[in-house]
């Protein structure tokens, strides 16, 4: 029983958003990431996906993607990535979700997911700007990642991965030694793990890796790491 991550699946078995116009690697992506996950992940295992699941922009439009995870080995939990549109509150994911029997999905927004000694906490985060708009996505941001935090129960018996979409820090900030305020509400309740996704083609030289502030920090777009998910934890 291990725990799997990948971010920006960017499924669109309802919509029409091919993604081999993005580069030579995203041709027939959906059966790389099929493939590769039959051959790691079985039933007992926890896949994390790090947003940007699905094109669609309506829930209703998302169930032959949800319907390809479904088929898929494995417990499956969600954050939300800035494509995901079609995200509405957690009652109606979760209803849409026991309606076509998707029982082994689940969605973190304000809340923590538990598996074996683990709790999953997370949230999208945002861009870092000036901008009066940005300011206010990221202390949105920030609320509902202390929200999920602060829903681990017994967190003396937990060990904790944070699951963002966007990167909880750049180069550029560690280059102009700026502190990121998402490494430091993970410091104040010592998570030390965080795992993202969002970034894609030339900009994987913008990945920030390894030990950041101590928390330790790892990119798992799913064209970053080939269209295979990676174990994070046993």
């Amino acid at each position: 029983m291990s725990i799997y991550a990948i971010g920006d699946l960017h499924l669109s078995f309802q919509t029409n958003k091919p993604m081999d116009i993005f580069g030579e690697q995203w041709k027939d992506y959906e059966e790389k990431i099929k493939n590769n996950w039959k051959k790691e992940i079985n039933n007992n295992d926890l896949v994390i996906l790090l947003g940007d699941f699905s094109w669609a922009m309506k829930l209703e439009e998302t169930i032959l993607d949800f319907k390809f995870i479904h088929d898929l080995p494995g417990i499956k939990v969600l954050i939300k990535g800035n494509h995901d549109y079609w995200w509405t509150s957690i009652t109606k994911m979760n209803n849409l979700m026991q309606e076509n029997k998707f029982y082994d999905i689940n969605f973190i927004q304000n809340n923590a997911f538990y598996y074996k000694d683990y709790a999953i906490i997370g949230t999208r985060g945002w861009t870092f700007s000036d901008s009066e708009n940005a300011t206010k996505m990221l202390n949105r941001e920030l609320i509902r990642l202390e929200n999920s935090i602060l829903d681990i129960k017994n967190r003396e018996e937990k060990k904790v991965i944070c699951a963002m979409h966007y990167p909880p820090i750049t180069l550029d900030m560690i280059n102009k030694n700026e502190k990121s305020p998402y490494i430091e509400l993970l410091n104040k309740y010592n998570i030390n793990n965080c795992y993202y996704g969002h970034l894609h083609g030339k900009s994987h030289i913008d990945a920030v890796e390894g030990e950041i502030d101590g928390v330790n920090l790892k990119l798992l777009s799913s064209d970053y790491i080939d269209f295979k998910p990676e174990k994070i934890a046993d």
